[in-house]
C-alpha cells in the first residue's frame, strides 16, 4: 500500500509540475500504437516536448486536485477518457503536430478490429491458384481465371470505414499481403494556455483569420448604418455621410470654407476647367509617347549587340 501511494503521490508531483512548466498540451489517443512507435516518438520530439501516460482515473483525480489553485485545468477533464495521454510543449504547435502525426506504421487488418477507412481490394492477378476461387466468390469478389491463376476483374469495396473487420475479410487481406492500416498517435484535443480546441484549428491561416475579421467588421458597419445605431466599425462611414450632406448643403447656399471654394468655382464655371482638360491630357499623351521612343531606342540598342551598329 505505501508503495502505491508513494507512485500516485510521484505521479501527481510529475503532472504538476509539467503543468506548470509547459503552456501547451495535445490530448493525444493511441489505441493501436505500440511501445516501440511510443520509444520512436518520443525520441523524435526530445528536446521539443514531454510525453505523459497515466491511468485515466489517476489523471482524473490528480487534475480535480489542481482545480482549486488552477480553475481552467477542468477544461481537460472532459477529453480524459479512453486510451489518451499527454503531450506537453513550449513549442510551435504546428510543428510538434505534425512530429507527433508523421510517425505511423502499417499494420494487417484483424478480425473484430475497426477500420478507422473503407478497404479496397484492387483489380489484378491474385497470384492464386484456381482452387481458392469460391473464398473470393462467398466475399463478392468478381473474379476470372488467367494463366492458370485468379484474378481480381474489378476494385472492390472490401470493407467500409467505421465498420468492424470480419474474419473472412481479415482472412483474404492477409492473403493478398495487403496491410490497409496505418497506426499512430491521433490528436483528441489541444489545451493552450487554458483554452481548448480541436487539432484542426492550427491549420487555419492568418489570411483566413484577416478575410473572417474583415467581413466581420463590414456585416457590422451596414447593420449599424441600416438601424442608425452607432459602432466603432460604423462611425468612419458615418461622419463620411454627415461630410457629404454637409458639402451638399454648402453647394446649395451661400456657407463657404476654404477647402469647398475651388469645388464651389468648378460648378459655377464649368467651361474654364473643361478647357483645361484637354490641354492636360495632350501634355500626358506627349508623356507616354515620349517614353515609348525611349523604350523602342534601348530596344534598339539591345539588338545591336553593343556595337552601334557598326556590323549593319
Amino acid at each position: 500500500m505505501g508503495g502505491k501511494s508513494a507512485n500516485k503521490a510521484g505521479y501527481f508531483d510529475k503532472l504538476k509540475g509539467l503543468l506548470e512548466e509547459y503552456k501547451s498540451i495535445f490530448i493525444v489517443s493511441v489505441d493501436n500504437v505500440s511501445s516501440q512507435q511510443m520509444h520512436e516518438i518520443r525520441q523524435s520530439l526530445r528536446g521539443e516536448a514531454v510525453v505523459l501516460m497515466g491511468k485515466n482515473t489517476m489523471v482524473r483525480r490528480a487534475l480535480k486536485t489542481f482545480i482549486t489553485d488552477s480553475p481552467e485545468y477542468e477544461r481537460l477533464l472532459p477529453f480524459v477518457k479512453g486510451n489518451i495521454g499527454f503531450v506537453f510543449t513550449n513549442g510551435d504547435l504546428k510543428e510538434v503536430r505534425d512530429k507527433i502525426l508523421v510517425n505511423k506504421v502499417a499494420a494487417p487488418a484483424r478480425a473484430g478490429a475497426v477500420a478507422p477507412i473503407d478497404v479496397w481490394v484492387p483489380a489484378g492477378n491474385t497470384g492464386m491458384e484456381p482452387g481458392k476461387t469460391s473464398f473470393f466468390q462467398a466475399l463478392g469478389v468478381p473474379t476470372k481465371i488467367a494463366r492458370g491463376t485468379i484474378e481480381i476483374t474489378t476494385d472492390l469495396k472490401l470493407v467500409e470505414g467505421g465498420n468492424k473487420v470480419g474474419p473472412s475479410e481479415a482472412t483474404l487481406l492477409n492473403m493478398l499481403n495487403i496491410s490497409p492500416f496505418t497506426y499512430g498517435m491521433g490528436i483528441a484535443q489541444v489545451y493552450d494556455q487554458g483554452n481548448t480546441f480541436p487539432a484542426d484549428v492550427l491549420d487555419i491561416g492568418e489570411d483566413q483569420l484577416l478575410g473572417a475579421f474583415s467581413t466581420a467588421v463590414t456585416t457590422i458597419a451596414c447593420v449599424s448604418l441600416a438601424i442608425n445605431f452607432p459602432t466603432l466599425p460604423s462611425v468612419i462611414h458615418s461622419l463620411v455621410n454627415s461630410y457629404k450632406k454637409v458639402l451638399a448643403v454648402a453647394i446649395e447656399t451661400e456657407i463657404t470654407w476654404p477647402e469647398i471654394e475651388e469645388l464651389k468655382d468648378r460648378i459655377a464655371n464649368p467651361e474654364a476647367y473643361a478647357a483645361a482638360a484637354p490641354v492636360a491630357a495632350a501634355e500626358e499623351t506627349k508623356a507616354e509617347a515620349k517614353a515609348e521612343e525611349k523604350e523602342e531606342e534601348a530596344e534598339e540598342s539591345d539588338s545591336d549587340g553593343g556595337f552601334g551598329g557598326l556590323f549593319d
